[in-house]
């Protein structure tokens, strides 16, 4: 039996996750692991995300981490899930992911966000301007300047970057970001693993108002997911507890490194409506279990493709729950 979800493009998100006991740089060998395994088992991309001041997530460099991967991968795409925009100037990104396309031809996305992936204190060491979130559509079309070929005559050039084909994404979690994605003829890509409120109506907006662009001709949308499948749904269930500790520590803000999967984890009742709230398009489960509940979502948003994250402690049961969702969907063909 045939499914849109066997049929549709499917990616990972990864933050290069800091367990208990761990380190950022076994996070980048495992991250680096992923990425190989990914692209053999025929994920499409493999995006990293920029966050900063955080004891779980060690992709805070992420362009750098983004030139590890596509190093050591063949033909994944690899891009940012994403470049918060507010902390850079727009030619230092144009440059940077410029660099990058031309090492890697062909295989580099540029997804950005509005937000600055991190608290105001961390936002300020940063040195980020206070109102540069607001000039997020003008920031954007800088970028897609610098990457024009027309702009070989302007006093300002990225130097590499100018003339390259490098695909810029909308990220977002609200309708803000899908009304921009429309006017500007972008791929649209929503944070519904953690902010799943406006997913629906976000959709909507994006797809009603899609204008054509010299990037992209139809609207194409690309929702993330949270997913953690083993051989039992028990299993993965226990697995589970390690995301859903860390998640219940970004809502009480106690944060800390990814911990080890707990039998006895329980929370009271008004926690765990937050989190079930923030995690509510988080699948769980064996195989099967997995594969339906997604299917469905796939069906519900009509997404193009669909992005990945598995916070899980054991790196080995990481990869395993990838390549069991992948086997899912080609079992389904």
């Amino acid at each position: 039996m045939g499914s849109r979800f066997s049929k549709i493009p499917l990616s990972i998100l990864d933050l290069a996750t800091i367990t208990e006991g761990g380190s950022p740089a076994l996070s980048f060998e495992w991250s680096k692991d992923l990425a190989q395994k990914a692209e053999k088992w025929g994920y499409h991309r493999f995006w990293m995300a920029e966050h900063h001041n955080m004891d779980s997530v060690a992709s805070s460099a992420t362009s750098v981490l983004i030139g590890y991967i596509a190093a050591n991968t063949q033909s994944i795409r690899v891009g940012s899930g994403g470049i918060m925009l507010p902390n850079h100037a727009p030619l230092i990104v144009a440059e940077q992911f410029g660099t990058l396309e031309s090492l890697y031809p062909g295989r580099i996305d540029l997804g950005l966000g509005r937000a600055p992936g991190t608290d105001p204190v961390t936002s300020y060491a940063l040195r980020r301007n206070e109102q540069a979130a607001f000039r997020f559509p003008q920031n954007v079309q800088e970028i897609q300047t610098y990457f024009s070929a027309e702009n070989r005559d302007n006093k300002v050039r990225a130097i590499p970057g100018e003339g390259l084909d490098i695909p810029i994404w909308i990220l977002g979690s609200s309708t803000d970001s899908a009304h921009l994605a429309a006017a500007m003829g972008l791929p649209y890509s929503f944070a519904s693993h953690f902010a799943p409120r406006m997913l629906f109506e976000a959709r909507e907006i994006y797809r009603n108002e899609f204008k054509p662009s010299k990037q992209l001709q139809e609207p194409y949308f690309m929702p993330c997911i949270n997913v953690i499948v083993a051989e039992t749904t028990a299993e993965a269930q226990l697995l589970a507890t390690s995301a859903q500790k860390l998640f219940l520590g970004i809502i009480t803000n106690q944060r800390g490194p990814l911990q080890a999967p707990d039998p006895d984890f329980e929370m009271i009742p008004a926690a765990k409506a937050a989190l079930d709230q923030m995690t509510k398009y988080t699948f769980i489960g064996d195989q099967n279990k997995v594969f339906r509940e997604v299917n469905q979502f796939v069906d519900d948003t009509q997404a193009d493709e669909l992005m990945i994250v598995a916070h899980i402690f054991d790196h080995q049961k990481r990869l395993e729950s990838f390549r069991l969702l992948m086997e899912s969907r080609k079992s389904s063909r």
